[in-house]
């Protein structure tokens, strides 16, 4: 079994295995209190909150009443409260934009809880054998979004399985007082450290969309390749009347893609193939896999795999990215 170095500088390989352990502290943790908060969050954003019981979980989207992006959170369902993970940058705006209607809905309170909790993601394929030699394995929740209250070394925390991109894993967070103990024990079971220079590399290979590149109010969910946190049936919400104009008249102006470049390019850079400017580059990086970047293509110009373009200086090619999903037609 290979290991990565615990340098937050450290290159990822193709073949890594192991479990890298990422403070996502900085990452937002809003706390929603009271039976009636799991209803208004399924009427301010894109999923169907409603139809999840306690345990469970689901990613959703939101946005603001002319459907651009506000964040791509999870939701995570308890018996009477929910907790709502956000993107570093966006749990401020979401915070406010709740709160607007919130005081009329009786029997539920919201609260940003970042600053009196911590914030984990354990990474990658051995994540599981390493939570198993501290608690064994039938705490250990299997499904995606599942999540249960476990006791690691005395330690209270919640378990989620899933980690915000393709990768296989857990987020964990709790109280801060037990965030250096808990550090300590998964390190010692065989965790590494993951910096924010990795972290950067697995998202762009996984294809994710983040605050202020991707997931901004010029784009929306559609568009973003969000389509598994979108729920077409569920009724109104914020932003609903605009996203289902445009499923139903198949009006999507743009969709975001992976690019595989032949180099670096900056973000902004535009995006063209042959004489054509096709869209724009959000995010680009060295990963295991080469230079990849994100960047949202006009759907006029019928962007498909394979496809090539010149970014700047630089060549490159459209490729499909495990994190967006899109229905068939697109």
């Amino acid at each position: 079994m290979s290991r990565l170095s615990g340098a937050p500088t450290a290159q990822l390989r193709e073949d890594w295995t192991g479990s890298l352990l990422f403070d996502h502290s900085d990452w937002g943790r809003l706390h929603m209190k009271g039976s009636p908060g799991l209803e208004y969050l399924h009427n301010q954003s894109t999923q169907d909150l409603k139809a999840l019981k306690p345990g469970q979980g689901a990613e959703t989207v939101f946005v603001t009443p002319t459907a651009g992006i506000l964040d791509l959170t999870t939701v995570y369902v308890g018996e009477e409260n929910c907790w709502v993970w956000t993107s570093p940058q966006r749990r401020s705006p979401l915070i406010q934009s709740l709160g607007r209607m919130l005081p009329f809905v009786r029997g539920a309170q919201l609260s940003d809880e970042t600053e009196q909790t911590f914030g984990f993601v354990l990474l990658g394929s051995e994540s599981k054998s390493v939570l198993q030699g501290l608690m064994g394995s039938e705490q250990i929740p299997n499904e995606q979004y599942e999540h249960r209250q476990v006791e690691l070394e005395g330690i209270r925390v919640h378990l989620a399985c899933g980690t915000g991109l393709t990768q296989q894993g857990f987020r964990l967070w709790g109280e801060l007082s037990g965030k250096a103990p808990l550090q300590e024990c998964l390190l010692q079971a065989g965790a590494e450290l993951g910096g924010a220079e990795q972290w950067e590399q697995l998202r762009l290979e996984a294809g994710r969309p983040a605050a202020d590149r991707e997931l901004t109010a010029d784009y929306n969910p559609l568009e973003a390749g969000l389509w598994r946190a979108i729920s077409l049936s569920k009724g109104c919400y914020i932003g609903q009347e605009v996203l289902a104009k445009q499923v139903t008249y198949k009006r999507i102006r743009q969709t975001l893609w992976g690019i595989h470049l032949r180099g670096t390019a900056e973000p902004g850079s535009e995006i063209w193939h042959g004489e054509d400017k096709i869209g724009s580059l959000t995010s680009v990086g060295l990963t295991s896999k080469g230079y990849i970047g994100l960047g949202y293509i006009r759907t006029k110009f019928e962007p498909k795999e394979g496809l090539e373009v010149q970014v700047g200086l630089v060549h490159g090619t459209l490729v499909p990215m495990p994190f967006l999903t899109y229905p068939p037609s697109l």
